[in-house]
């Protein structure tokens, strides 16, 4: 997995399963197999400065076979309960089999030096002194590139001249397993059901459980499909989405980059109850098949084709969500469809409420995904700058007059969440910002620092919950 990660940009959230079946890995060996794939991953930036102290050579020297091997070593020599001499051992045998002899006495050599020490003194030597380099030790300390780090600081409107106590309680939450979250879909479960299977009930959403161990599909409503696994943030900004005080439109609600549909199906339950219907949209065919398989996955569920939508989906929105246009009638009024949400396929101000989940780089879910701190950079954040400005946009033009948009994306970094939302604010006139954190009374501490305090930011540290970005907007007449 490692090397798949490395070389093919995979994902490890999504190989990993995979290759445990693969593999015919369960029980014991599955979490171990688990834990080390990811602590490695999580790791790696700490490993490697403790690696460039062991090793005579750069770690860019060292041949990329090895490097996964030797942070694999280190992650059980320091991180884990496997003895040194069996991790040492299994490592050696593993770099004789991807890279020769030689090799594998060369890793041999660096291993034996790494176990000299345990994490704690390693850092100590590796990482630079928190009076010369607070960003560069927090980095090393734990494990985030040095961009990252002040990024999450910035978020949190800290300063490195007074210290950055919440921005490294952030950065260690980061390298915690994050609870596996359970959603009932309304209507069809709920969450003391799944307390009865096992789970406990979540601290802030209606809809939530959290499942410290186990299977999530050995719950009978998850195995239904009446309940699925979605972290609390995410639910609860598609509650509070559902809450806004939308002041017209017509009975119609959007999501408008819905793959691969977690919030489409809770949103779809939403409508329901308050008398609407959804449409669900995303750009690429696949995203939009894994839209429909979660509505379907859910009982009582149909979707529209997902056929590309064009004029006809353009010009009869309405009837296409009604009378399954393109498609079978989507059994409690829901409509998948495939469009470019930068030039919408239905007419402007056709929906009371607009979700729009843009894509982000992904830096409010680490926990889950460790391997992003390491794929993303400042560059990337901003290419993605001007794709989420018009996402936005457009989810304002299709908003009718007093409609509801809420503009959400899975990271904290201020250049995907309130300079693109004060960005687009900025240039119309017709577009008051809401008070998000009002939505969600029951949750504490999402406001941003001032003067952004009416946008809404969850925290691993602070909420237990991945770092999403929640901004509330209405278009007015």
């Amino acid at each position: 997995m490692l090397v798949a990660v490395a070389e093919r940009d995979a994902y490890a959230n999504l190989l990993l399963p995979v290759l445990l079946t693969g593999r015919g890995l369960t029980g014991r060996d599955a979490a171990l197999a688990t834990e080390l794939a990811y602590g490695t991953l999580r790791g790696q930036g700490s490993y490697d400065a403790i690696l460039a102290i062991c090793s005579d050579r750069d770690l860019d020297r060292i041949d990329p076979p090895l490097r996964p091997v030797l942070r694999l070593g280190v992650h059980q020599l320091l991180a884990t309960r496997v003895g040194a001499h069996a991790a040492v051992a299994t490592s050696v045998d593993l770099a004789r089999d991807v890279a020769g002899s030689r090799p594998a006495g060369f890793v041999n050599a660096v291993l034996r030096r790494v176990a000299t020490r345990d994490l704690a003194a390693w850092l100590e030597i590796a990482a630079p002194s928190r009076a010369e380099d607070l960003i560069g030790h927090l980095s090393v300390r734990y494990s985030h590139p040095r961009w990252i780090v002040s990024a999450l600081s910035e978020a949190l409107g800290e300063d490195p001249a007074d210290g950055l106590a919440e921005t490294e309680a952030a950065l260690s939450a980061d390298g915690e397993r994050p609870l596996v979250t359970l959603c009932a879909i309304p209507g069809l479960a709920d969450a003391a059901e799944l307390a009865d299977g096992g789970a406990r009930p979540a601290r802030w959403s209606p809809f939530g459980a959290y499942l410290e161990e186990g299977d999530p599909a050995q719950i009978v409503a998850v195995a239904q499909g009446r309940a699925a696994v979605q972290d609390e943030a995410s639910q609860l900004a598609a509650l509070a989405l559902a809450r806004a005080d939308a002041e017209g439109g017509p009975p119609l609600w959007l999501d408008l980059c819905a793959g691969p549909g977690g919030k489409a199906r809770l949103l779809a339950r939403l409508a329901e109850a308050a008398g609407a219907r959804l449409l669900a949209s995303d750009v690429r065919p696949h995203r939009a098949r894994l839209v429909r398989a979660a509505l379907v996955g859910a009982e009582g569920y149909g979707t529209l084709g997902s056929g590309t939508a064009g004029a006809a989906v353009s010009s009869r929105v309405a009837g296409a969500v009604t009378s399954g246009s393109g498609g079978t009638r989507a059994a409690p009024g829901v409509g998948v469809v495939v469009a470019d949400g930068t030039v919408p396929a239905w007419r402007p101000g056709a929906f009371a409420r607009v979700l729009v989940d843009v894509p982000c780089s992904g830096l409010g879910a680490l926990r889950r995904r460790p391997e992003g701190r390491w794929r993303r950079s400042p560059e990337d954040v901003a290419a993605l700058g001007p794709l989420q400005r018009a996402l936005l946009g457009a989810a304002l033009d299709s908003a009718a007059p007093g409609g509801v948009v809420a503009y959400v994306t899975c990271s904290p970094h201020v250049a995907e969440t309130r300079d693109v939302v004060m960005g687009v604010v900025a240039r119309r006139d017709n577009v008051r910002v809401l008070d998000a954190p009002a939505a969600l009374p029951e949750v504490p501490d999402l406001r941003c620092p001032e003067p952004y305090g009416a946008f809404a930011q969850f925290w691993p540290h602070r909420h237990g919950t991945d770092a999403i970005f929640l901004a509330l907007l209405r278009r007015e007449g």
